[in-house]
């Protein structure tokens, strides 16, 4: 009975947490919109170049330290060693409070070398503000570990919504403030860096002050044991970065960006000027991509668990529904996103951005929503079957051949190769990966029979919204201002896309009911599919 609960409560718990990170990565996406509104596309630019140095080291520290914490914490309870847990703690607090202190050091005075490295001495002021977030990390980090060892999620949960919310307001609050008063866009990306630092210290203070009342004032075992450094802070290294690598990739691909672009357009002939607005334009494609793989990140996040679980049992052969499933879900909505986006662009850029600058090499930005969802999945299911090594070496390839590819495409071809380029990337990580995977695994994930059902969703869906978002531009809303209609069109465009697209799916059950099921809010989907075959 008492197994059954923790179970219970466990789940309950990850699914909080599930819902937080929801709310968190669409948080992420949403308020770059006004902030783009607010500073124009010069000043996104600024701050786009400068964001990926803070997300990577908080993502890895305060997330990846976390979850290895976590596990480590959790295992040494399961082996009846929790007298050792303090001595455990304070080993990772102090290896990540010295990493996080090398990380500030580098980041604060090396500031203006790697402000000059992308070719604009003025983003060092943005870096050296936002490096005072790294020194929350440690506290941070062990927090999250400690309550997520103990299977108490939801501290963490609200927690990571609580960071993001005050982050966001202090974002958009400051940077109105300083554009209202001197319009001095480096000063509003600064205030943007303090945004974060808010953000990580209402965390620590909120989960600090949970921590005190639940757990902190409990009475621990005095007995002691030495601890082992090096095993810990192995493990601390070797977890932490497989826990967040995949959430690295989209962050390593943006720093790439942020050394090469901005200055290869520059060594094109173009201004300084024009390059940091078209700089900016191109990094509109973040949020638009990061919105299109909420679906694949959540269900990354919640098949971790469940395939570690299962690969206990039966030679880890229950697993294989549920990888199956998952990869068909992410394939079919990653599919809609993209070529939704893609038909509608034109329209959604003026909707969010004011202009239509760009809008092609947006939609060629906007195909990695296919491929980032599927490596999300695939690397997920190899992570919860304890396969990290290889393909954490394929991300960091994918990297690698950013770098290159632009270095090829982007003086040729400005920001539509930068586009380009990440979907190769992208591309190859995603073969290695899926060979992989196919190697490890002897599973088919799909029929013929679904892949025809999803090419004759989307074919259905691209003509259908294409036709009527031409028909609306030139008749329905021609009499509107131009970004009020593109507004309109947008999203009904968006309705109509996925009406077309879900009834084609359902009418040839490209999805099975009781998989409908397996979903959020899948049951109202599967009552709608039975309802639509039951003459048949």
């Amino acid at each position: 009975m008492s197994n059954d609960w923790n179970m219970k409560t466990y789940m309950k718990g990850a699914a909080m947490l599930t819902i937080a990170a929801i709310i968190v990565k669409l948080l992420s996406a949403v308020y770059r919109v006004p902030f783009q509104n607010l500073v124009g596309d010069e000043g996104f630019y600024i701050y786009q170049q400068v964001y990926p140095f803070i997300g990577i080291i908080t993502t890895w520290t305060s997330y990846g330290f976390a979850v290895a914490l976590s596990k480590i914490l959790s295992d040494y309870k399961a082996s009846g060693k929790e007298y050792a847990i303090p001595q455990v703690r304070r080993i990772a607090f102090f290896y990540i409070g010295i990493l996080s202190i090398l990380f500030f050091i580098v980041l604060y005075f090396g500031a203006s070398f790697f402000a000059e490295a992308m070719g604009d001495a003025n983003l060092a002021y943005l870096l050296k503000a936002g490096s005072y977030v790294i020194l929350l990390m440690p506290m941070l980090a062990v927090l999250k570990g400690e309550f997520q060892s103990n299977g108490h999620m939801q501290p963490v949960a609200y927690a990571q919504i609580v960071e993001q919310t005050i982050r966001v307001s202090v974002i958009l609050l400051g940077t109105w403030i300083v554009v209202s008063k001197s319009f001095d866009l480096y000063k509003a990306g600064s205030m943007a860096m303090y945004g974060a630092v808010a953000g990580e210290l209402s965390g620590v203070i909120f989960l600090a002050y949970i921590y005190w009342k639940t757990i902190g004032r409990k009475k621990t075992n005095n007995k002691q044991q030495d601890v082992q450094l090096w095993p810990i802070v192995k493990d601390l290294t070797i977890i932490s970065i497989s826990a967040s690598i995949s959430a690295l990739l989209f962050l390593l691909l943006q720093l790439v960006d942020s050394f090469t672009v901005f200055q290869m357009l520059l060594e094109n002939g173009m201004g300084k000027q024009v390059a940091m607005e078209t700089k900016g334009i191109y990094d509109r494609g973040q949020p638009l991509v990061q919105l299109g793989i909420v679906i694949a990140s959540t269900l990354s996040l919640a098949i971790v668990p469940l395939v570690a679980h299962r690969m206990n049992k039966e030679k880890g052969r229950t697993a294989i529904p549920f990888m199956q499933i998952t990869f068909r879900i992410a394939f079919t909505f990653s599919i809609a996103a993209a070529l939704g986006l893609i038909v509608v662009l034109p329209f959604v850029n003026e909707m969010l951005f004011q202009t239509r600058d760009e809008s092609i090499t947006l939609m060629v930005f906007s195909c990695q929503v296919v491929w980032m969802s599927l490596i999300l999945t695939l690397m997920a299911m190899l992570q919860g079957s304890g396969k990290v090594k290889l393909p954490t070496l394929f991300l960091l390839l994918g990297v690698c051949s950013k770098w290159l590819v632009n270095g090829m495409l982007v003086p040729e071809y400005g920001v539509l190769g930068a586009a380009i380029a990440g979907n190769i990337s992208l591309l190859i990580v995603f073969i290695c990966m899926f060979y992989y995977f196919k190697r490890s695994w002897k599973i088919r994930f799909a029929s013929f029979t679904f892949y025809k059902g999803i090419a004759i969703s989307s074919i259905l869906m691209v003509i259908g919204v294409t036709v009527y978002s031409l028909v609306a531009d030139a008749y329905f809303f021609d009499w509107l201002p131009s970004r009020i209609e593109a507004l309109a069109i947008s999203l009904s465009a968006v309705m109509l896309g996925a009406a077309i697209f879900l009834i084609t799916l359902a009418k040839r059950r490209v999805i099975a009911e009781k998989e409908w099921f397996l979903l959020p809010f899948g049951r109202r989907m599967a009552t709608f599919q039975l309802w639509l075959n039951k003459e048949e």
